[in-house]
């Protein structure tokens, strides 16, 4: 969205303490993005039934629907309202954090969105964030669990799920200990604002750690072997130290890997039996008021009648995003478990009781 620049230059008011503006402020006077948009769609994407995904930072809620509507310029945009929550203006020391909470309130506004208008893409990380499961999982609740929970709640949203390379076998932030060991200029940027600010340097490196793009450009770990098995030279970035333990190598062994669940997840959204709910029902939150509880259903809804029917059971997507476990009911009847992140899940008559950071999917009669 911001390819396209205003066609006058002129000086624009210091927002900085070093005399410089935010390029945000000149990009509120672009405006005719559709015209470029629009011309691509037309000439190079229509021509060919070409499937597109934006990169949309910006929009407001009034032009969603010329990005992914009947005629939009893509056929699809990437949700980022989470990745956008607790941005700050000072910088990265100043965040605030994505709680479980928060992030269960910013996908569901975005799935609410865009309900009417067309299809997202659904990500918990991509090449300019840092890993998902470090920003959005509290700390010191880490685990194999927690990790396939979060793809859990993000795999079967409406729309597209996307997966960034590592995010299936769980790969976690990097710890950087010296501004050294940065490599992108905004991870520079944000560790020397933090120090300006105030900041200690341990306090600046831990705000790059959290939120440094750098996470999510680390080599691929395949293995436990020298340099993760990425390459046998030296990589342009570290590797992070914890490849013996995540490493694709020993997951592919491992039936209950993130790597394996996140393979279940894709079996199951593929099944014959509930494909068509899953691409094309409804989503609705359910007990959205439970704290740290993200759970909702999936069902078919006709729209018109070239729309798949109404028929069939609805799906209840449900993950614990705390410790303590907790009780729900589970709506409908004769409840068939689809899938869970751990061995056994309690289903009792018409209610289900979730371990901490437990995932479940379950089909139901209405």
């Amino acid at each position: 969205i911001y390819i396209k620049k205003p066609d006058v230059f002129r000086d624009y008011p210091a927002d900085r303490e070093d005399g410089m503006t935010s390029y945000v402020n000149t990009v509120k006077d672009a405006h005719g993005i559709g015209a470029f948009l629009g011309e691509m769609r037309d000439r190079v994407l229509a021509p060919h039934g070409a499937f597109s995904v934006g990169e949309v930072l910006g929009e407001k809620p009034e032009e969603l629907p010329d990005f992914i509507g009947e005629n939009g310029y893509f056929s699809s945009i990437f949700d980022f309202e989470a990745d956008n929550f607790g941005y700050s203006e000072k910088g990265w020391y100043d965040r605030t954090p994505c709680l479980p909470e928060d992030y269960k309130r910013c996908v569901f506004h975005a799935q609410k969105t865009a309900e009417n208008v067309g299809f997202l893409s659904n990500i918990i990380e991509n090449h300019d964030e840092s890993r998902g499961v470090s920003r959005y999982i509290p700390a010191g609740e880490l685990s194999d669990r927690s990790k396939k929970a979060l793809g859990c709640a993000s795999f079967f949203l409406r729309g597209i799920p996307f997966i960034y390379q590592g995010q299936e076998i769980g790969m976690e932030n990097m710890h950087f200990h010296a501004k050294e060991e940065l490599a992108d200029c905004s991870s520079i940027d944000g560790y020397e604002t933090a120090l300006r600010a105030g900041c200690t340097k341990e306090e600046a490196l831990a705000a790059v750690s959290q939120y440094s793009r750098d996470n999510a450009r680390t080599p691929m770990q395949w293995r436990n072997a020298p340099e993760a098995g990425f390459t046998s030279g030296k990589p342009w970035y570290t590797v992070n130290p914890n490849y013996p333990s995540i490493n694709a190598e020993d997951e592919e062994k491992d039936p209950d890997s993130v790597l394996a669940f996140y393979r279940k997840m894709t079996r199951l959204r593929k099944d014959p039996l509930y494909q068509d709910i899953f691409v094309y029902g409804s989503l609705t939150p359910y007990l959205p008021d439970r704290k740290n509880l993200m759970a909702y259903l999936r069902k078919m809804v006709p729209v018109g009648n070239d729309s798949p029917g109404g028929d069939g059971p609805a799906i209840l997507v449900a993950v614990n995003m705390q410790k303590e476990a907790r009780t729900i009911p589970i709506p409908g009847k004769n409840a068939k478990l689809l899938l869970s992140n751990m061995p056994e899940a309690d289903l009792s008559g018409c209610s289900l009781t979730l371990e901490g950071w437990q995932a479940v999917v379950l089909a139901a009669e209405e």
